[in-house]
């Protein structure tokens, strides 16, 4: 074969060889290419997500803080009970938490941040925000209370027949966790008198235990308190300067209290959400709230906002010249004549009582409350809520299907099946509740550690209950 008949298959063994040598070549500078835009791609997802839990912080470590200081300080519990059951979830159980007996603070680290809750005497606890200057003047600034007279429990105990029939449904209740959950407090009133109660582990009738949202119910009580005194209108626009310039002008008390104030919110829990940044990050929670933007027309549109309350617990403290005058109208006009010693309303870093959530009494005292609204806003011959005011209260908001009034749920929407129509009640995160039926003179207060993935039945509960009652 000539020379230049080898030609072509040589030319053909050196393509076939080049592309030998070629695609591999490509390939790894094509694999290269890959793996630096996954390894890119990777890292902006790292920092992004350091950079999203960065803005979870405040959340994880002041939910820690904050609950575990007011848990062992004004409810006197233990700090590994507490850590064991209310902290030992998502990020908050991986908190490292610092309980100093001496100054009554906690601090609670998780990762790079901490956060830091602090206790006075007849305030309770609050979450240290803002500049350090502003920490330590709220931490010398003493609001001086009304002294406390030590209100003698009114309470009596009920018919012995009906105590006995109860006994074994509270025995079950706490007990046994037969209805699921971790109740730590179980109080039943039927016809004004004790049939029922319970405690669990470390917990006594002294203990002072958490409202959460129960704590609105409250707010709804002193705003009728302030009613009755001819300081509020709840139907008139409110007189917030900021809100005069736009369509928050027409927001009314009223549509506050009935959730359909029409203000932008998210009170999703389990998220970077507006309630979990206003009470974990703010200095001054109302504030916050008030600041939304208007997203539909005011009540027009119900959705449950936390904000809402602490924007009128704002407005109530408006009202008076001073923190130490508004504290004591509180004290001296509701929690003095439902026989509540030493109460704590604990505070923002601003001074105003978180309304929406942290109230701290006794399982006897949220009984008694319950007992004046069952009692159309009196207790024993003494009004205390202005005439009406129940009724009012228990009004269905128009948006809400029957399923809500004015900071209280009602039963109207069969929400509770096997319960009365005319059941309406106080509810908490976590399971706090106030069950108050007329038309069976009928008070439930359930108190303890029930979430979601864990919910007491309180359907079965109250229907137990009632039929133990009937039977007699």
């Amino acid at each position: 074969m000539r020379v230049a008949e080898r030609l072509p298959s040589f030319f053909c063994a050196c393509q076939i060889l080049l592309f030998a040598l070629i695609i591999p070549i490509f390939g790894i500078m094509k694999a290269k290419r890959i793996l630096r835009v996954v390894l890119a791609l990777l890292a902006a997802a790292i920092i992004g997500g350091c950079i999203y839990l960065n803005t979870l912080m405040p959340i994880i470590t002041g939910y820690a803080a904050k609950n575990l200081a007011s848990a062992v300080f004004v409810s006197g519990r233990q700090q590994a009970d507490v850590e064991a059951l209310d902290l030992n979830f998502s990020f908050i159980k991986y908190t490292r938490n610092k309980v100093d007996f001496e100054k009554k603070t906690v601090i609670s680290r998780f990762l790079w941040a901490s956060s830091k809750a602090a206790y006075r005497e007849g305030y309770g606890v609050t979450l240290l925000r803002g500049r350090h200057k502003a920490k330590k003047a709220f931490l010398s600034e003493e609001y001086p209370l009304p002294a406390d007279p030590g209100y003698a429990d009114y309470l009596a105990a009920g018919d012995s027949a009906e105590i006995a029939a109860l006994e074994p449904i509270a025995a079950e209740l706490i007990d046994n966790q037969s209805y699921k959950g971790t109740p730590f407090a179980f109080v039943v009133l039927h016809k004004g008198g004790v049939v029922a109660e319970h405690y669990g582990h470390g917990i006594t009738a002294g203990t002072q235990l958490l409202s959460w949202s129960m704590g609105k119910s409250f707010t709804n009580a002193l705003v009728g308190i302030m009613v009755k005194d001819g300081m509020l209108d709840i139907n008139a626009p409110m007189d917030i300067p900021e809100w005069k310039r736009d369509g928050r002008r027409d927001i009314t008390l009223n549509n506050l209290m009935q959730m359909q104030s029409g203000l932008e919110w998210n009170e999703n829990y389990g998220n970077r959400s507006d309630v979990n940044l206003m009470l974990h990050r703010e200095v001054d929670m109302g504030l916050y709230a008030q600041k939304k933007p208007l997203e539909y027309e005011p009540g027009s549109h119900w959705y449950y906002s936390s904000g809402s309350t602490n924007i009128v617990m704002r407005y109530l403290r408006g009202k008076f010249s001073s923190d130490e005058s508004f504290l004591a109208y509180i004290r001296e006009r509701l929690f003095a004549p439902l026989a509540i010693s030493n109460p704590h309303f604990e505070p923002d870093m601003s001074g105003t009582p978180v309304g929406s959530s942290y109230l701290y009494v006794t399982a006897r005292d949220y009984a008694r409350f319950g007992q004046m609204f069952l009692e159309d806003g009196c207790v024993g011959e003494k009004r205390i809520l202005p005439e009406g005011w129940v009724d009012y209260t228990v009004t269905p908001a128009s948006d809400s299907n029957g399923g809500y009034g004015a900071y209280f749920w009602l039963n109207r929407n069969a929400s509770l099946k096997d319960a009365p129509a005319d059941t309406y009640s106080c509810q908490g995160h976590d399971g706090q509740e106030i069950y108050i039926i007329p038309s069976e003179d009928l008070v439930v207060v359930i108190l303890g550690y029930s979430p979601r993935s864990n919910r007491v039945d309180f359907n079965a509960l109250l229907k137990d209950i009632i039929s133990q009652l009937h039977s007699l």
